[in-house]
């Protein structure tokens, strides 16, 4: 699945994002592209238990692939 955040101001990609990590189950994988590196929302994913790799992409935009950890 991938969620396309661009374009809408904080604090709507980080809620977006969390209201969908709620329907994935272990092992699972969303993409979100946001404008801006989620720095934020980094901490919110390693303290509920995400894996997550970011990607710098040409347009200046961030492609962040989150995965639900079974730990």
């Amino acid at each position: 699945m991938i969620l396309d955040n661009r374009g809408l101001e904080p604090p709507q990609p980080m809620m977006r994002t969390l209201t969908k990590l709620g329907n994935l189950h272990v092992g699972e994988t969303i993409t979100i592209i946001n404008d801006r590196r989620p720095m934020f929302l980094y901490e919110e994913l390693n303290e509920l238990g995400y894996l997550h790799n970011t990607e710098a992409l040409e347009d200046g935009s961030f492609k962040i692939t989150i995965t639900k950890s079974g730990e």
